[in-house]
């Protein structure tokens, strides 16, 4: 038999539900006419879909007619829940577009044409309600003409008017006027390649016109063609009642069995998983089998790291959807609440909705979910206190803003502390409204090599970027590598990343950017005598109206509005309308803030202290990196571009004395030098501000992660680097094959004990036997490293930094060199062998990855890796 998924779609109260009714009863799969307000329908089973006669969720239900199996889709309409809809198109065969016969193409409708559009959906039309008053088959084909263009040709005629299909294709054109008719191959194809929509007119409710639809989408489709090679689509993730994990999909591509070992990539790493059991829903209910085939719908259970809009075997990942959520709530938790266990217990509705976008805000301690309007929170009111037990409320929702630019600048990053190197440049032009970001390269691959390019591709790609004026993400904007450069010895794959970010900011910084908010496209139907008050308000609004036209008994006022101000105007609507007027409000997208200094000066951002995302570069002399303002990076640059000739070349940069770094013989720490270092990069405020935001994202500690003791001076570590690296046996080991290797690997490690404990740390090397050596420090990441100069030793550096610092700092000192420990005993400093030292080293990685572990169970959001170790 045919395998054909289809999918109905419709304005909210459209009749999708009604309509899908209609068809399982006429097809004997249901033995009862089920109806909305009778609250008994068939697919809409959750409590609140009941209650409110909406369908939230998307349903499926299998039945067959004549020669073909159906499995059909019954999406949501309402616009609150179009994410969850436009997830189900990306599976769809076939769909059935509902448009109303009194009320024509309605606002969301005509997002749904889109859509199908988009998706290539082959589509069937069905006007409902053509049993209402002052309906008309006249009015209803004229509307659809104008709102949604060609080609939607009446097909409930005993005849199709065949001269008007032949009109949508020159070969068709070609064989109806020697034929004077058309095939049904010709049809099938005219509607397989979107160029024909068959148009049926009827009533869900009386079932009228349903039959004619059913064996028009029978006669007049394609079963797809499948490749042999297991290919499946994920179109949504859910729980069943007993809490197991279901993968929805559908089979694109040969066959899956149950103990079948499936295999992905998800958050970069690649996963293997058995199925344990396969399930085909009908409703609330499912059977058993053991083995699904190309074309149909089935859910999985056994895999665990899926997503929706997974290509799992041959299949493609599905692109980013169109529509995304607008406003931004934050949860407000009942008091005694565990946050940690309700972030986990959210995780799950963000899998089954991945545009809730769960976020944690560190300013203000709280948990922050992104939906479409106010009956998504309702939902979600619902949704966890049925699952988990919890009464939670919202706040009030906030605008999601964007950020874009206005003119073509060239930014450029640079990323260059001892021993790393990159530099990027890249071209920012304006894109076309909603084209979000994209990017090429035009780089010579002569001085910049295509894996590097493709590098930086990547890195534009994988992070939202942020934009200058109120920290929002960036969007509408075309990103172009027109140069770079890599060293051949020193380059990582992380210096690219650090060089691409800083390009995106510095760019940022130079050009004119403008604040964008989202836009509804409104609908307004009143009385006559309210239309100037409705006026009024919509011009207070901001709004943009076009003329007033008069639709029946009512006037129809059209034309769009920031989201921020008419969101909630249904509310006012019906008070001054008594109940009579309806708002229908459709996303139209993001354009110009209406208030944008009034946002900026509320949001209060500062580019220049965002430390996540530094507007300016590093570069490096004398062995020592140094911070560039954004505004001064062009003077350094090593690369200079010239973009009318699209040519780079090599420069030597100018490095200003006021930036420099001190010379060589300048490099000694003084005691204001250390003090400096301690209270500007690792000051005790810094830590404790840490502390106190870590302590309301983890459950409260017993104890203190590092306690201090004695007086509460800086702490500090200084680290006898050779002698470390021949006590500690993996880095005696590395030693013996390559000593920068060994010392490398030990300064790595020193980084991460920095970053978790808090402690300054200086790792001193010995070069006693180097001729004309002077003495050089430089910073690797977060630790000092200083190089004795000639005929000076380790123990000796130690020691009279020791002496002159030991009464204002709490130094402790990890050697195993025993006449050293003496000498700073006697100073007052604490000593540490070097295999204490170890003991505690691997007390410290073993707490950072209890932590990581933590971070990953609770969401990026929360604390990256970068932010633990650096603190």
């Amino acid at each position: 038999m045919k395998q054909i998924t289809l999918g109905i779609l419709a304005h909210v109260d459209g009749g999708k539900t009604t309509l899908s009714e209609s068809l399982l009863y006429n097809t004997g799969k249901i033995k009862a006419l089920g109806r909305v307000d009778h609250k008994n329908t068939y697919l809409d089973n959750f409590s609140m879909e009941r209650e409110r006669g909406i369908t939230i969720f998307s349903k499926q239900a299998v039945f067959e007619y004549g020669d073909t199996t159906f499995t059909l889709l019954d999406t949501p309409g309402h616009v609150d829940f179009s994410t969850e809809m436009e997830r189900t198109l990306q599976v769809l065969d076939y769909a059935i577009l509902i448009v109303s016969g009194s009320e024509g193409v309605q606002g969301h409708t005509e997002t749904l044409w889109k859509l199908l559009r988009k998706y290539e959906i082959p589509t069937f039309i069905f006007v409902n309600k053509m049993d209402m008053p002052r309906t008309n088959k006249e009015f209803s084909s004229e509307n659809m003409r104008v709102c949604l263009g060609d080609g939607i040709v009446d097909f409930s005629l005993e005849k199709p008017d065949y001269e008007q299909i032949a009109m949508c294709d020159e070969q068709a054109l070609e064989y109806y006027m020697e034929h004077d008719t058309l095939t049904d191959e010709i049809l099938c194809s005219l509607v397989q390649n979107r160029q024909l929509f068959p148009c049926y007119y009827g009533s869900a409710l009386n079932n009228k016109g349903v039959m004619e639809l059913l064996e028009g989408i029978c006669r007049y489709s394609y079963e797809p063609v499948y490749s042999d090679d297991f290919g499946a689509k994920v179109y949504k993730i859910t729980k069943d009642s007993a809490g197991n994990r279901l993968t929805h999909m559908k089979i694109t591509g040969g066959s899956l069995n149950v103990r079948d070992e499936v295999k992905g990539i998800s958050n970069g790493e690649e996963w293997a998983q058995k199925v344990n059991d396969i399930r085909i829903y009908s409703g609330e209910k499912y059977s058993l089998v053991q083995t699904v085939n190309a074309g149909e719908i089935c859910a999985v259970a056994g895999l665990e790291e899926t997503y929706s809009g997974q290509g799992l075997g041959c299949e493609s990942e599905t692109e980013e959807p169109d529509l995304k959520p607008v406003l931004s709530y934050s949860v407000l938790l009942p008091k005694g609440c565990n946050v940690n266990q309700v972030y986990q217990q959210l995780k799950e509705l963000e899998e089954e909705d991945p545009t809730l976008n769960l976020r944690w805000n560190e300013e203000t301690s709280e948990i922050h979910v992104r939906v479409m309007g106010p009956i998504q929170i309702e939902l979600l009111k619902t949704q966890i206190q049925e699952r988990f037990g919890i009464e939670v409320s919202f706040g009030t929702g906030k605008i999601l803003y964007k950020e874009t630019i206005l003119n073509t600048v060239e930014g450029v990053g640079h990323f260059e502390p001892l021993r790393h190197y990159a530099e990027v440049h890249l071209l920012l032009e304006p894109g076309e409204p909603g084209s979000g970001i994209t990017f090429e390269s035009k780089a010579d691959s002569n001085s910049l090599s295509r894996n590097w390019q493709r590098l930086i591709m990547t890195h534009l790609a994988e992070r939202e970027h942020r934009g200058v004026l109120t920290g929002a993400p960036v969007t509408d904007i075309h990103f172009t590598l027109i140069a770079g450069k890599a060293h051949l010895k020193h380059t990582e794959g992380g210096d690219f990343r650090q060089a691409t970010y800083r390009a995106v900011r510095q760019g940022l910084k130079k050009a004119e950017s403008v604040l964008l908010e989202p836009y509804y496209d409104f609908v307004l139907d009143i009385s006559s005598e309210q239309v100037g008050r409705a006026m009024t308000d919509l011009g207070n609004m901001n709004g943009h109206m076009n003329p007033p036209q008069i639709v029946g008994e009512k006037t129809r006022l059209t034309g769009y509005a920031p989201v921020s101000e008419i969101g909630d105007y249904q509310i006012q609507v019906n008070e001054y309308s008594h109940g009579k007027g309806t708002l229908t409000l459709k996303y139209k997208g993001y354009a110009p803030c209406h208030n944008q200094e009034q946002v900026i000066e509320e949001k209060g951002y500062d580019s220049e202290k965002d430390m996540r995302n530094p507007t300016g570069s590093v570069f490096c002399t004398h062995g020592a990196g140094f911070y560039v303002p954004w505004d001064e990076v062009e003077q350094y640059m090593h690369v200079k571009t010239d973009l009318k000739s699209n040519q780079s070349f090599d420069v030597v940069p100018k490095i200003s004395e006021e930036i420099r770094p001190k010379k060589e013989k300048d490099t000694y720490a003084t005691d204001q030098e250390l003090m400096a270092i301690f209270e500007k990069t690792f000051g005790p405020v810094r830590r404790k501000r840490y502390q106190e935001k870590r302590s309301s994202v983890y459950e409260k500690q017993k104890k203190p992660v590092y306690r201090k003791k004695g007086p509460n001076l800086p702490s500090c570590l200084l680290v006898d680097g050779y002698n470390i690296i021949f006590a500690w046996e993996e880095l005696k080991t590395l030693a013996a094959k390559n000593i920068d290797a060994a010392r490398d690997k030990l300064l790595d490690m020193l980084s991460n004990y920095q970053g978790y404990t808090g402690t300054t740390v200086i790792a001193v090397f010995d070069a006693y036997n180097v001729k004309r050596h002077k003495e050089t420090i430089y910073r690797h990441q977060n630790v000092y490293v200083v190089f004795t100069k000639e005929a000076e030793s380790a123990d000796i550096y130690i020691a009279k930094t020791t002496h002159q610092l030991a009464s204002k700092y709490k130094i402790t000192v990890a050697t195993s060199d025993a006449l050293e420990q003496l000498i700073i005993m006697g100073h007052g400093a604490l000593r540490m062998s070097a295999m204490n030292f170890y003991e505690e080293y691997q007390r410290v990685e073993k707490e950072i990855s209890g932590y990581l572990n933590q971070k990953n169970q609770l969401g990026n959001y929360v604390v990256s890796e970068d932010e633990l170790l650096n603190g």
